[in-house]
This record gives structure tokens, sequence and C-alpha cells, in this order.
């Protein structure tokens, strides 16, 4: 409230206007609730003694919003029911059939033929679907509901109707909300959307209307780099569109028809295009871009090629054997900001790393490009792979993260980039940042992943090739010969370190403080009794053979 500004009335008024008791009829209860919007515009928190009170002023007002009031007064109670929406404490007699049926034909969700009403009817619709939003979820009983009631299909039908009109993007924008917040949290819903109402049809095209994409060709949108970036409007559409396609397409690896492969190559195209655009600010590109490489991760990796369209001669962008990569520059670009950024690596990176992950395990031309930039011919080893500033650098050290989801993704990338080929990942990463992976891939003992890749070969500088003999293979990198403290010591000398170095390695086993272990022929770990018995057996069934 503003200096000097009257009092405005307790809640305990408000609910007597709502409730009809304080005379003055709609004007006095549209007065009073605008009052109460403005004082808890930004109120989450609520005072516990009120509880009751704000319960039956939800059901007053659902009360007069089922009678025919005039807009402005009911734009006022829809506005007053989202903010005690944030309350779960509230939401019992709100979450009824009936109330839910209220909201739902405030919003126009229950016309299936009819067009959308008036401009002025537009602010009632937008508020009927956030007090939808907050309700939903907020109540475990609504979500409930909304399947019975059919929801999902009538939120469809909205989105259809919003398609060709500029005016309804407030709309458009929590009519995805509300498909995203359903498909997340109803399984049920979700099957539904996929399998019954088109869902990822509908949704793709909303995205599509988004981001205004113009075709070129198929699977190919126009790039215009003089075009302005979206609209924040534009912008939330777009990414409330993503989240909603996330949760539909979840499970999708398996693609078996032809429509179904046309329909992801069509999805992938979109979200190239989206990777290109910019929102208004670079927080909002930044989110934008986010989901919708969490999108692309549900996309079928043979549908990804779409990414690196063949580039035409007026592009200017990235290319690589003829193919546009401007959209893989976005990934990776994204990728380093995401390590760069030092936190949340399990949400915020491993989407990406993946994602680039299996683009380069089943397109070669991805694969190529990004080794470029990521692991080029090696010159300079004097310094260790973890220690620096190249991306290189920076993924060497996630290999030793204390995150086991994050070391894992890291490592596996750059395997793939090496193409899983044991002597080619050391030769960048060194030994010891590389031996979680190899244990856990049963390759310590050399060779190469299960994926076949093509044979071109990498081909190792003059500078490398000289430094080589020199290389620690643990460290990974250029190391001065360290003087041998044995020369000096007398025979007898010698034989007394290695025995007392003998007796530490008996005590601690004895102990069982350490367990020695060895390479098994297969490459994996095992007690070091059980590896060289499997040596001895498997070089006695060599000798037979022979």
């Amino acid at each position: 409230m503003e200096p000097g500004a009257e009092p405005g009335p307790e809640l305990g008024a408000v609910l007597e206007a709502v409730e009809g008791r304080g005379g003055g009829g709609a004007e006095a209860v549209e007065r009073v609730l605008a009052w109460y919007n403005e004082e808890n515009r930004a109120t989450f928190r609520f005072d516990p003694a009120d509880e009751d009170k704000r319960k039956k002023l939800c059901e007053g007002i659902l009360n007069i919003l089922e009678k025919d009031t005039k807009t402005s007064c009911q734009v006022a109670c829809l506005e007053a029911l989202r903010i005690l929406s944030r309350d779960k404490k509230v939401l019992v007699p709100v979450t009824t059939k009936r109330n839910m049926q209220i909201l739902m034909k405030l919003a126009k969700l229950d016309t299936v033929e009819d067009p959308l009403e008036t401009v002025s009817e537009f602010p009632v619709i937008v508020e009927a679907l956030k007090c939808l939003c907050n309700i939903i979820f907020n109540s475990s009983v609504a979500q409930k509901l909304s399947l019975e009631l059919n929801l999902a299909a009538m939120l469809c039908n909205l989105l259809q109707k919003c398609k060709d009109r500029q005016l309804a993007d407030d709309i458009k924008c929590f009519d995805l909300r509300l498909l995203f917040l359903l498909s997340l949290l109803h399984t049920d819903i979700r099957a539904q959307l996929r399998q019954e109402l088109q869902g990822v049809q509908v949704l793709t095209q909303a995205l599509e209307c988004s981001l205004s994409v113009r075709w070129t060709e198929e699977y190919k949108a126009a790039e215009d780099r003089d075009k302005p970036p979206l609209s924040l409007q534009e912008t939330d559409c777009a990414i409330e569109a993503l989240k909603a396609l996330f949760n539909v397409t979840l499970d999708s690896w398996n693609v078996h028809s032809k429509n179904e492969s046309h329909q992801f190559r069509y999805m992938a195209a979109i979200l190239r295009h989206c990777l290109l655009t910019t929102g208004p600010t670079e927080e909002k590109t930044e989110e934008l871009h986010s989901n919708a490489i969490n999108l692309l991760s549900n996309v079928p990796v043979s549908c990804l090629d779409v990414l690196i369209n063949p580039s035409s001669q007026e592009e200017t962008d990235i290319k690589y054997n003829g193919m546009n990569m401007g959209a893989i520059q976005i990934l990776l670009d994204f990728m380093e900001k995401r390590i760069d950024k030092g936190s949340s690596y399990r949400e915020g990176l491993t989407p990406v790393l993946s994602l680039l992950t299996e683009c380069c395990r089943t397109h070669r031309n991805i694969r190529k490009f990004i080794k470029a930039q990521v692991l080029p011919p090696l010159r300079d080893v004097s310094n260790r792979p973890e220690v620096g500033t190249t991306v290189r650098n920076k993924l060497v050290r996630l290999m030793t993260h204390v995150d086991l989801g994050v070391k894992q993704i890291a490592a596996e990338f750059l395997f793939v980039l090496c193409k899983e080929r044991v002597d080619s990942l050391l030769k960048y990463t060194g030994y010891g940042n590389a031996a979680g992976l190899l244990a856990a891939r049963g390759l310590l003992a050399g060779g190469r992943g299960d994926h076949w890749y093509s044979d071109d070969e990498d081909t190792d500088t003059e500078e490398y090739k000289s430094a080589k003999p020199n290389i620690n293979l643990i460290t990974g990198h250029l190391e001065e010969p360290m003087p041998n403290p044995m020369d000096e010591m007398t025979e007898e000398q010698k034989e007394y370190e290695a025995m007392k170095l003998v007796n530490m390695f008996d005590k601690l086993s004895r102990d069982e403080l350490i367990k020695p272990m060895g390479v098994r022929p297969d490459g994996t770990m095992a007690p070091l009794e059980e590896a060289v018995s499997q040596y001895h057996t498997s070089k006695q069934e060599s000798s037979d053979s022979d």
C-alpha cells in the first residue's frame, strides 16, 4: 500500500462482500477483490490462522463465477482465485467436478465448434487457464478429475483455435503450460495425448507457429539472419510447447512406421531452427535452447541427420564436408557454457553431452566436425590433459568428477570421439583419467569398444611423434626425466628397500586394508590370484590348440 493511501478492507470484510452480506452488489465485490488482488499479488505464503476464511472465499468466488456476471468482475474473481490457489490447503472445496467445470467453461474449453469470442473476453479465458494451472499443479484430486473430464482433449481443441489468431498468444501459452503440467503429473494423460489425441502433431504445429518457421524444402527451414529475436511471449509459448512435447515423446526411441519417422524428422528440423533462433534476452535464449536440447534427446538418433542439412551457396554459416553445421556449433557452445558454469552438471550438462555422444556415434560428419574442435591433433604435450582452458581440458577434468553420472558421460563422449579406441583415448586423456571408463567397459588391457566406425585413421603431428617416447602414459603429458634414486645405492641397500616394500604390502594385504588386483585376459579387474590363474589357463589352452 502506498504512503498516504487508505487502508483496505480486512479478509473478513472481503469474504462478507463476496458472500453478499456487505451489500453493494457486483460493483462492491469487484472493488474489494481488486484491492485484495493488488495487496497479495506477490504473496505465496499465507497465514494459517485465516485458512478457513480463505476456503470460504474460494467457495464464494466460484459461486459468483457460476452466474453470468460482467467481464471485469469475472477477471477480478479469477485473479483472486489464482492467488488463493497457490495454497494447497485451501483447494479442498475447489477441487470438485462442478467447480472444475465452471473454470473450464470460462476458459472456453467446453465449446467444441464455437470460435473464440471477442477480444474483450480473452482476459477471462487467460485467467481461468492460469487458475487451472495452479489447481492442477497443487491438487492430485484435480489431476484425476482432469482425466475424467477429458481436459487434455479440450485443451488440444482450444490450441487448434488459437493457431491463426495473433491476439490469442496468451491463451495459447497457458493452454500449452496446462498440457505440460497434465503430461508431467499424470502418465495416463501422457498416453492419451500420444495415442488418441495426436498430441505430437498438435504440439509440434504449435511450436512451429510460435517460431514462425518458413520452409524452403522438406525438413529445411529458411534461415533469415536479419530476422529480429523472438518476443518474450513467442519465446514463452515455444518453451511451453517444448516442455509438453518432451513429456509426450518420452520412450520414443523405437520408431517403427514411416509416418512416425517423418514426424520425428519434421520435429528435428523445427528444433534445428529453434537452436538457430534467439530470444529477447540471453537468459531466455539459453532456456529456449536448453528445452530444445532436452527434446532432441527424445528424437530417435536415426532422425537427427536433418540437423546437418546440405549447405547451399548463399549460406555463410559454419560448413563441413558440404554440410551446414550451424546447429551443431550451437550445441558445442552450449555445452562449453554449461561446463563453465561449474554447477548443476547433472541437470544442465548431461543432456547436451548425451545428445552429442549419440550424434557422434551415429553420424560420421558430426563426429569428425566435433572432433576437429574438441580433440584437435596434439602438438603441445608439456601440460597434463586436465590442465588448461580448452574444451578438451575441461572435459578431461570432468572424467574424475565426484558425480558418477557426469564422469561417465564426459568419458563416454571423448571415447566416442576417439572411435572407441583405447590407444587413441589414452593419447588425449592419459591412463589415470581414463581408468574409470576402461575398468567399467572391461578395456583395461586395451582394444576398442563394441561399435563400428569408419576406417579413417588419425594422423599424429610431428611434434607429438617426437615427444611420444617421453610422455608419461599415466598423466598423459611430457615429463623431464627424473633422477633414479637407486643409482647411488649399493646392492644391499636396494635389497633392504625392496624387502621393506614387500613387508609393507604384505601387512596391508593381511589386514585387508588393500586387496591386490590384476587384469583378466578379457580386460576386467579381478583379485590377483584369480587373474594370474586365468592367464595360466588361457596360456595352456593356447599351447594345446597349437
